[in-house]
C-alpha cells in the first residue's frame, strides 16, 4: 500500500501506526517506529501513551490526510521536527522553522551544566517535584543573574533558561535574520519577552564595548562542525540545519577564537562561560580558554557519553 492510498477506507490508530512503520522501514528510516509513534500523536494532538490505550479508535478524514502527507515527508528524510514544527527543549516545546537549526538533547545538557556550574536551582523542575505550589517561595530566594546567549537560533537556550530561572534577563544574539525571526516567536509565544531580549549581532560586536563586566554567564551552541565532518552528518542534519550553524572550520573552533576573548572582557569576576562543541577537539578548545586566563576549565558529556560541553570560569 502506498502513501497515497491511505485515506480510502477506515484506518484505526493501530491500522495506520503499524502501515507507517513498514511504510518508513522501507524507506530505510532508522527508527521507524519511534517516527510513525512521533508523527501519529503529533497529528492527534494526543500523547504516544495515549496511541496504545485507543487502538481502535479510527481517524477522521483530515486526520488521514495530515497523515498522508506527514508520512510522505518522513520518508523522504525531513526531521521530525520541521514536520510537526516544533521540538521538545527541556520543559518548554520550542517551534522550528527550516533554515535554523533544530533544537537537540545534547543542548539541554549543556543548559544543565551551565545550572550546576553557578549553582542555580530550577524553579521549573522544583515545583514539579514538590508539586505544592512552591514557585513564589523559590523565587523569592533568587539571586539576579545576566545571560549571554550567543548564536541563540531558534532561541530554545534563552527560553529554557528565562523559564526555569524566572529573574535571569536573557541577552540573545543572532546573525540570521531567519534565526531572528524564530527567536523572537518562541519568546512572545512563551511569555517571556519580559525577561528575554533579541538581539541581531555579529557575534558580540553591538553591544561588547558597553557591556564590560555585564554577565554572569555567557552560553553558546555555537556552529561547532570541522568543515571536513560536515559532509558526514546524517542526511537529515546536512540536507535540513543551515550550514551556517553548523561549519565551524577547519578544527570546528573558527567561531570560539573568535568570539573567546570578549567573552573574557564581558563577563563578571568569577562569571561562567558555557559551550556545546565538537567531541573531537576539547583539548584543543580547553587550551584556548586556559589561555586566555580562564580558570576551572572542565569538560562534560554528552547523553551518549561523548565530550560535548567545555565550561570554564573568569577569575573572581
Amino acid at each position: 500500500m502506498t502513501a497515497s492510498e491511505v485515506g480510502q477506507e477506515t484506518w484505526t490508530i493501530k491500522g495506520i501506526l503499524d502501515w507507517c512503520q513498514g511504510y518508513l522501514e522501507r524507506c530505510g528510516d532508522e527508527s521507524p517506529r519511534v517516527s510513525s509513534e512521533w508523527l501519529l500523536s503529533e497529528a492527534l494532538d494526543i500523547s504516544r501513551v495515549d496511541l496504545y490505550m485507543n487502538y481502535a479508535r479510527p481517524l477522521s478524514k483530515e486526520e488521514r490526510s495530515v497523515m498522508r502527507e506527514w508520512v510522505r515527508r518522513r520518508g523522504a528524510g525531513e526531521p521530525l521536527q520541521l514536520i510537526s514544527g516544533h521540538a521538545p527543549f527541556r520543559y518548554l516545546n520550542i517551534k522550528v522553522a527550516k533554515g535554523v537549526l533544530i533544537p537537540r538533547p545534547e543542548t539541554e545538557v549543556l543548559v544543565s551544566e551551565a545550572f550546576s556550574e553557578l549553582s542555580l536551582p530550577s524553579v521549573v523542575a522544583h515545583v514539579i517535584d514538590n508539586e505544592q505550589g512552591a514557585e513564589e517561595t523559590v523565587e523569592a530566594q533568587l539571586d539576579a543573574l545576566e545571560v549571554l546567549d550567543l548564536c541563540t537560533g531558534s532561541g530554545c537556550i534563552a527560553c529554557a533558561i528565562a523559564s526555569e530561572y524566572p529573574v535571569a534577563r536573557v541577552l540573545a544574539t543572532d546573525i540570521s535574520p531567519d534565526a531572528l525571526a524564530l527567536a523572537n516567536e518562541n519568546v512572545r509565544e512563551l511569555g517571556l519577552s519580559d525577561s528575554v531580549t533579541v538581539l541581531q549581532s555579529d557575534l558580540l560586536s553591538a553591544f561588547k564595548d558597553e557591556s564590560s563586566g555585564r554577565f554572569d554567564l555567557v552560553i553558546s551552541n555555537p556552529p561547532y562542525v570541522p568543515t571536513g565532518v560536515c559532509e558526514s552528518l546524517p542526511a537529515e542534519v546536512k540536507d535540513f540545519d543551515p550550514s551556517l550553524a553548523l561549519d565551524g572550520g577547519v578544527d570546528g573552533l573558527d567561531l570560539v577564537r573568535s568570539f573567546a576573548p570578549d567573552v573574557y572582557d564581558v563577563l563578571k569576576p568569577g562569571g561562567v562561560v558555557a559551550l556545546e562543541l565538537f567531541e573531537g577537539h576539547m583539548d584543543t578548545a580547553a587550551r584556548i580558554f586556559n589561555g586566555l586566563g580562564f580558570v576551572k576549565v572542565r569538560v562534560a558529556c554528552d547523553l551518549t557519553g561523548k565530550p560535548r560541553v567545555l565550561v570554564a570560569r573568569k577569575p573572581a
